[in-house]
């Protein structure tokens, strides 16, 4: 992370620990993607500012990050929405001042002497490991918080980000090919959730999954 100072470092964690945290506020389809959008793009930034030597096969693991996180992944869930007239899923199991109340609980226990060992793995002084737990956290509490299929494969993939996050602040080293590896993995996972999710929606007429009694053959 030599490419960036600390000031920096420290927006773009809370660029994606916001997003993650906002994804929960947001009532509309459009909104809830653009926001993922944002998270992608300051990771990609992170991922950028992480690379010490570029190689080909690092640049392709990079393209193809920036490509299925800010570009391809959208595409698919703007043309579900589309296609099927969803409307993203406010519904969820806790309130949105009980939501709320846990998301600060969380970030209170990033910051407990619970985790204070997490400082350890980063730069002393700096909150930025705290703010990516925080975010994997956050995105997980969604992810089995809304009742919306489209809403829990946005937690998830905002969880996905916050374990990015964390390993780049962390300074753990991620091969190219690993990295291009996960990515094909994200892009092959978006692509069967949105095909899933169409085959039931067509079944069920909604994607709410407290309105799925049971399934028929």
């Amino acid at each position: 992370m030599a490419h960036f100072n600390s000031q920096t470092l420290l927006v773009f964690a809370t660029i994606i620990f916001a997003a993650s945290v906002f994804l929960h506020l947001t009532k509309k389809n459009t909104s809830a993607i653009r926001l993922y959008i944002v998270q992608s793009a300051a990771i990609a930034a992170l991922l950028l500012a992480s690379v010490e030597e570029f190689s080909p096969l690092l640049i392709v693991a990079i393209a193809a990050t920036v490509a299925v996180k800010i570009f391809i992944a959208p595409y698919f869930f703007v043309n579900l929405t589309r296609r099927l007239d969803l409307k993203f899923s406010a519904s969820t199991y806790m309130n949105t001042p009980m939501t709320l109340l846990v998301i600060a609980g969380l970030l209170a226990l990033t910051q407990s002497d619970f985790f204070a060992p997490l400082s350890s793995l980063g730069r002393p002084g700096d909150r930025l490991l705290q703010l990516a737990f925080g975010t994997i956290l956050i995105s997980f509490l969604l992810s089995i918080n809304r009742k919306g299929a489209l809403s829990q494969i946005l937690g998830i993939l905002s969880l996905e980000n916050g374990i990015v996050a964390f390993a780049l602040f962390a300074g753990l080293e991620q091969s190219p090919g690993f990295q291009l590896g996960i990515t094909f993995n994200i892009l092959i996972w978006v692509v069967i959730a949105t095909v899933f999710a169409s085959m039931i929606f067509r079944k069920f007429g909604t994607l709410d999954v407290t309105r799925m009694r049971k399934l028929k053959d």
